[in-house]
């Protein structure tokens, strides 16, 4: 059995690369109020919104635990992995890293585990582990998938648009300091990864205005490898971003996903966010 890829649920891979990518995802737990949900098993973004919406609970997230870690990667080593890349969120943001790295180290007796931190959530992560995934699907050693996870995190950038910063402020992931110039009546706040943290990325001063900066930004990359769209609650503007996008990169190949619970419990409605892998 080649060399296989773990993520986490942050990733928003679609379920038809999972499957035929042969990625594991372990899920993020969701919770509302005493209700507890696995990410993309118990409760879909569907659901999931229409939960953040009427509930009086405003939702919370955990990482996976490190015996859910240890269970996939002895599942994997139970099937006859050759090793197993391991690619999560950003451990500035969640503690999912330090569970897999601990976990790791609990089935060194059974199999190699590389742990990775991509640095980044959402479809940015998922453009990192879908690479690692095709070359593995190739029959390519553990060293060189790895070598290709960090080639890709090195190569890849995030860029979104919040319709508002209420749920992120909820969910600590942005300090209310640094989200009050965002008050402004009618002002969208742009977000980017710099450093593995969620930064500011600039104020568009219509979301419309916003989406016309996502596709600068697109516009200015060189050497597009791959290229992805993540929404809650707005395909139809997904959708419309994909055919601009479609000037600058094979609109068939562009990925259009939805943000999943656990990263719309920080996003709420109204995210767009664009994730892109490029030559370096």
């Amino acid at each position: 059995m080649p060399v296989q890829v773990v993520t986490d649920s942050t990733a928003d891979i679609p379920l038809r690369l999972t499957e035929s990518l042969e990625i594991e995802v372990a899920p993020v737990y969701v919770y509302f109020g005493k209700t507890t949900y696995r990410d993309g098993i118990d409760i879909s973004p569907a659901e999931f919104y229409r939960e953040l919406e009427h509930s009086p609970f405003h939702p919370t997230t955990s990482q996976p635990s490190v015996g859910d870690f240890v269970s996939i990667y002895n599942r994997l080593a139970d099937k006859g992995a050759s090793g197993i890349v391991s690619v999560h969120i950003s451990s500035k943001i969640s503690g999912t890293f330090s569970s897999a790295l601990r976990a790791a180290d609990m089935v060194k007796e059974r199999i190699s585990v590389e742990v990775v931190d991509s640095g980044y959530n959402s479809i940015g992560l998922g453009l990192i582990a879908i690479a690692a995934a095709r070359l593995a699907r190739t029959g390519a050693c553990l060293h060189n998938v790895l070598e290709e996870t960090r080639h890709a995190i090195a190569g890849t950038d995030m860029y979104g648009i919040f319709d508002t910063l209420k749920y992120i402020i909820r969910g600590g992931r942005i300090s209310k300091a640094k989200a009050a110039v965002a008050s402004v009546i009618g002002v969208k706040p742009m977000l980017k990864f710099s450093g593995g943290a969620i930064v500011q990325g600039g104020l568009a001063r219509t979301y419309n205005k916003g989406v016309d900066k996502l596709v600068d930004f697109i516009k200015n990359k060189k050497g597009i490898l791959s290229l992805a769209i993540a929404h809650s609650c707005v395909p139809d503007e997904a959708l419309k971003l994909s055919h601009r996008l479609g000037d600058f990169f094979s609109e068939k190949d562009i990925i259009i996903t939805e943000l999943g619970p656990a990263l719309g419990a920080h996003g709420g409605p109204g995210v767009l966010l664009v994730a892109v892998r490029s030559t370096l």
